[in-house]
């Protein structure tokens, strides 16, 4: 009779400190998301990562069975109806705990290309165009057995920015033409404050995430809309004449900063999100990739829903002065 095979990761390591994460990356799944009213449900190509934490004790934890054990969990909560993919990411955290009782955390994230569907601005054009959408939840287990779970979701959504300060270069540049040309004031006003400067432009991506207790809700598309409305203008897949002329004026009479796009999601999710609590934390970022540049330009702030409300509301104060 064979000999039971040694346990080599249970032992006690030469080395005892704790590991924060232990866990793997890159494994990928289908997720369907149901939809109210008998619609037909989204089916997302996700990838996951999942840690717990490993005490100072064991020297491993066995990532050939703890894998399957993962993926057994995965694959139970991917079986029932889910409505919210951090719905799906806060299950799976709480399972794992129950699975690993050496661990005080887990952790389980996922990141899924998302198709919006989009009507062109002038000839209503239906076309689709990927976002991505992710959410994270880590579940700490509580001194009384209890777990509590803090999630984050949020979406990465691309755009279009036009740049301010090439446009104000050009609008000297033509004034000073038109002056030349003899065009009186009044009718040179009337042009440059009509017809758009030209500007170079950026393809933008906005990204925004929310960090919330498990019982708070937090809709996706509301995120999403937030991040279309705070660049200059959107993208679409397909354009007709008329909207490629659309879309270019829209965006050079809405010009912006990698700064502007930031402050506007702020505003936009201080506004939209009235009911999330001051402890939620809030992150936002833009980054442009630059058309006359090498480099792409950044912007971020991460700051609690509290923050951001008091800070827009001593810019409000300070505006209403001026």
């Amino acid at each position: 009779m064979a000999l039971p095979l040694p346990d080599v990761q249970a032992g006690s390591p030469d080395i005892k400190i704790n590991l924060t994460r232990v866990g793997v990356t890159g494994v990928k799944k289908l997720v369907e998301v149901a939809r109210a009213g008998g619609k037909r449900p989204v089916v997302l190509i996700s990838d996951f990562h999942i840690f717990v934490d490993l005490p100072s004790n064991i020297k491993g934890a066995n990532l050939s069975r703890n894998f399957e054990a993962m993926y057994e969990v995965l694959g139970e909560a991917i079986k029932t109806p889910i409505y919210e993919v951090e719905e799906l990411c806060s299950e799976v955290a709480k399972r794992l705990l129950e699975r690993h009782d050496y661990a005080s955390t887990a952790e389980i994230g996922m990141r899924s290309e998302y198709m919006l569907k989009r009507r062109t601005p002038v000839m209503k054009i239906q076309c689709q165009e990927p976002a991505i959408i992710f959410a994270e939840a880590r579940a700490f287990r509580n001194p009384d057995g209890g777990v509590r779970i803090r999630k984050q979701i949020g979406a990465e959504v691309a755009g279009m920015t036009a740049c301010p300060c090439a446009q104000e270069l050009m609008r000297d540049n033509v004034a000073e033409k038109l002056t030349k040309m003899g065009i009186s004031k009044e009718e040179r006003d009337t042009f440059l404050n009509t017809v758009p400067m030209a500007t170079h432009n950026q393809r933008g991506r906005g990204i925004i995430s929310i960090e919330v207790e498990d019982d708070v809700r937090v809709p996706m598309e509301r995120i999403i809309r937030i991040i279309e409305r705070s660049m200059s203008a959107k993208t679409y897949e397909i354009l007709k004449r008329p909207d490629e002329a659309k879309v270019v004026e829209m965006a050079h009479k809405k010009t912006m900063f990698v700064e502007d796009c930031v402050r506007e999601m702020a505003k936009r999710v201080v506004e939209r999100f009235t009911e999330l609590p001051d402890d939620s934390i809030i992150g936002i970022k833009q980054i442009n990739e630059e058309s006359i540049h090498q480099h792409d330009a950044v912007a971020e702030r991460i700051a609690t829903m509290g923050d951001l409300r008091s800070e827009l509301k001593e810019s409000d104060k300070t505006n209403k002065k001026i």
